[in-house]
């Protein structure tokens, strides 16, 4: 359509057999002795050859001399339908490029609306001809011979035929007319299909999604077998539908839209018809290397990516990551050292949680610009967060920061990347010399990053958590509040600064930090474990568990698996996590709450054998939909855990093992296998008295957990109890090894030394007392250390 409204008009004097055909018709048109079918053939050629001409007033003029009624006859052949419809593009064109003075205007609007009446009939007139074709071509020529059938026509459409097809929507959206232009792409693409139609098929549906997602919201959304609606008519200055003015055009075949499926909304209906979209692009695609098939490979691609990148948007509209990856996936086959298709399969694979995949695509892409910093560093950020691939993201990050200056505004980025898996590698190296070597390099690189952008507030918070880290906790106030001077709600930042206030034993001044910081995060379980924790120091044990049966009702209004989705639609989750989160199930929601029963022996109207039924009622029930809570992703039910072991812990600070054991049997329901589990099934027979037991459980917890803090500190201080002074030590000993900073450790170590006589044990008490000084409300490891 664009190729013929620019075109450049052809010269006789440059065109000797435009001259001779000009020459042939201008005979036969002046014998005036020809029927009324070849007159109309004849005047609809001298039409296409006045427009090629310029000479546009002609071509309209013999557009207008052309009998209609006698073209559209059921006894004309095929082609007339075809001569037909370019006679109306033709025509159509032609009044475009006519001008009309200014004073004109009820004029111009009359020539727009006939332009556009002529593209209207031009399209259909295109598309009965085709279908007429198919028709025409599959018949059988001997009726003699069975089943013999002439194989499809590989049709090559002409230019005006192209344009035909094209005209109505292209004018409707070219004057501002989505809501008209939308439903002519409607309705041309339930045109039932034929074998000449199929690449215009694929360029309508692709221009349908992209109206749809750039130009219709999600509510004024109408559906696709309706009209448009009314105001957006009035809007564009049109009473009605098109529908009213094609009598004159035999109307092409259309399919049925009896039972058939029809999207509800703007996205689904974008999405489905790039999906198919996709396909015929696909299947269509020039896999050929070979140099003459250059210009039909860059087409075909050049198809292809814009469908992507419009799959792209809807698809993301909706989180659909993990779908759009494997369309992306699909384009491979013809997309070798094409960055723009890999850079998105990347980043779809990346969004969709698939780390092993996505960081071979990036680095696929490194290779193909080696200059362009921002690959390695999403790699970096893949291997750090998903995947913890330490050393690949230091080799990665590495491969940024030696390109130096080159890096621009990313080179403080790589410095950040490589302090993070310096930091993280700390945390895992188990010996004491590779964690300080670590740790040191961290900070290098970490101050590094800062110096060069101390603008970034990330940077500064995650320097300040290093330094933290190593507990140089006055020192990491600095960066900590340059970082919340940039960036004052940042949930991490915040959390950090409460962090090290506890560490501080500014116990008060922590606990109204996060409350500002639940004020903007007040479902994050992250900040409501810390709450519980400042809560049990400050206001004692009884204001941490109601923290504790908030958070359990938290977990059940987010992940609740005995809702149905659609008694959740007044949650704030957003589609994508309820989808994801909440497996659908029939059972009964579960009525998560803390045990209130007490010990007969603290005066508590309840006596022991009702506490001994609700334990026993509670474990029925969660053995009987243990293997429905399963059934989400495993985070959910490690905080569920978790926040059953946290209360556990608060009934065993305040005495009330009876309590504590319903919680432990909540976890063990969740996970039997738990280290966590084992640790405090196994404090709870320690304080029983059970011993053996204890240490039993504190075996099984080390052999799954072999370097966990806790248990080694609870494991040493009970040999020692039971009198295995030396073994106790040796388990200690490993504790201080692995976790030098742990206060607990150091001063479990003392009581053994102490237990054996030994000189050294006051100076690993001093140790513990000046490690605990430092020591925060819950460990700074908490907060994420991701890119």
């Amino acid at each position: 359509m664009e190729l013929l409204r620019r075109a450049t008009p052809l010269a006789e004097k440059t065109q000797p057999r435009l001259a001779r055909a000009k020459g042939h018709l201008n005979t036969i048109l002046s014998r005036g002795r020809l029927t009324p079918r070849y007159l109309n053939e004849a005047l609809l050629l001298m039409a296409k050859v006045h427009y090629v001409q310029g000479r546009y007033r002609d071509a309209q003029g013999m557009c207008a001399r052309v009998g209609l009624e006698e073209l559209t006859q059921d006894d004309q052949p095929t082609y007339h339908l075809r001569l037909l419809a370019e006679a109306f593009v033709i025509k159509g064109l032609s009044l475009d490029h006519q001008t009309v003075s200014a004073v004109s205007r009820i004029r111009l609007s009359e020539r727009e609306e006939e332009s556009l009446s002529c593209y209207l009939r031009a399209c259909d007139a295109a598309l009965s001809y085709l279908q007429e074709l198919d028709r025409t071509s599959t018949t059988p020529h001997n009726k003699n011979v069975k089943n013999s059938l002439t194989p499809p026509l590989d049709i090559e459409l002409g230019y005006f035929l192209q344009a035909a097809l094209q005209s109505a929507y292209l004018c409707l959206l070219q004057r501002g007319h989505l809501a008209q232009g939308a439903h002519q792409l409607r309705r041309v693409l339930r045109v039932v299909e034929s074998q000449g139609s199929r690449s215009f098929r694929k360029s309508a549906a692709r221009k349908l999604a992209q109206v749809l997602l750039s130009s219709v919201s999600e509510d004024s959304y109408w559906p696709p077998l309706g009209p448009p609606p009314s105001a957006w008519l009035h809007r564009e200055g049109a009473a009605a539908s098109k529908d009213a003015i094609y009598p004159t055009v035999k109307p092409p075949l259309r399919y049925t839209t009896d039972s058939c499926f029809c999207p509800q909304d703007v996205v689904e209906e974008a999405v489905l018809l790039l999906l198919i979209t996709e396909s015929m692009a696909s299947g269509d695609a020039v896999i050929s290397r070979m140099p003459d098939q250059a210009d039909a490979r860059n087409a075909s691609l050049q198809d292809a990516t814009s469908v992507y990148d419009l799959l792209t948007i809807g698809m993301a509209r909706r989180g659909q990551y993990a779908m759009l990856s494997e369309c992306l996936e699909r384009a491979m086959k013809f997309s070798f050292n094409e960055f723009h298709l890999w850079h998105q399969l990347g980043l779809s694979l990346m969004a969709a949680g698939k780390g092993v995949a996505a960081v071979s695509v990036f680095k696929e892409c490194a290779r193909m610009r080696p200059d362009d910093p921002s690959l390695p560093l999403l790699a970096a950020k893949i291997c750090i967060g998903q995947l913890h691939w330490l050393q690949e993201a230091e080799s990665l990050s590495q491969s940024v920061v030696s390109m130096g200056e080159e890096a621009g505004e990313f080179l403080p980025r790589a410095f950040l990347a490589l302090g993070l898996s310096y930091s993280l590698q700390s945390s895992d190296a188990p010996l004491r010399a590779q964690r300080d070597e670590f740790n040191k390099k961290a900070l290098r690189a970490l101050s590094k990053a800062h110096s060069l952008d101390p603008m970034d507030a990330q940077i500064g918070m995650y320097l300040a958590l290093q330094l933290a880290l190593v507990r140089q906790v006055s020192a990491a106030m600095d960066p900590l509040q340059e970082a919340l001077s940039l960036h004052a709600e940042d949930l991490h930042s915040l959390h950090l600064l409460t962090l090290l206030l506890s560490a501080q034993k500014h116990h008060r001044q922590a606990l109204d930090t996060l409350g500002l910081a639940l004020s903007q995060h007040p479902d994050n379980f992250n900040l409501l474990f810390t709450k519980v924790k400042l809560e049990e120091v400050v206001l004692g044990p009884a204001a941490a568990l109601q923290t504790c049966e908030e958070m359990l009702q938290c977990w059940q209004n987010r992940y609740d698996v005995g809702r149905s989705i659609e008694t959740d639609e007044s949650s704030s989750i957003p589609l994508a996590e309820k989808t994801e989160a909440v497996p659908i199930t029939r059972k009964p929601s579960l009525h998560l709450t803390l045990p209130d029963f007490q010990d007969a022996s603290t005066g508590s109207p309840s006596p022991s054998s009702v506490a001994a039924s609700r334990l026993e009622a509670a474990l029925s029930e969660v053995s009987d939909v243990s293997s429905t809570r399963r059934q989400g992703p495993t985070y959910i039910w490690t905080t569920l855990e978790h926040i059953w072991l946290q209360a556990g812990e608060l009934f065993i600070a305040d005495g009330r093992l009876k309590e504590a054991q319903f919680c432990v049997a909540e976890a063990s329901s969740l996970f039997p296998n738990s280290h966590s589990v084992l640790l405090q099934r196994g404090r709870l027979a320690e304080l029983r008295g059970q011993l053996d037991e204890a240490k039993g459980l504190y075996d099984e917890a080390l052999a799954i957990h072999p370097t966990g803090e806790r248990i080694l500190v609870h494991l040493g201080r009970l040999m020692v109890k039971m009198g295995r002074v030396h073994l106790g030590e040796k388990v200690l000993r490993d504790a201080v090894q692995i976790h030098s900073t742990s206060h607990e450790a150091w001063s479990g170590l003392g009581e053994a030394l102490q237990a054996r006589g030994c000189s050294q044990a006051p100076e690993h008490f001093l140790t513990a007392l000046e490690l605990e000084a430092s020591c925060p409300i819950r460990p700074f490891a908490v907060i994420p250390r991701e890119l």
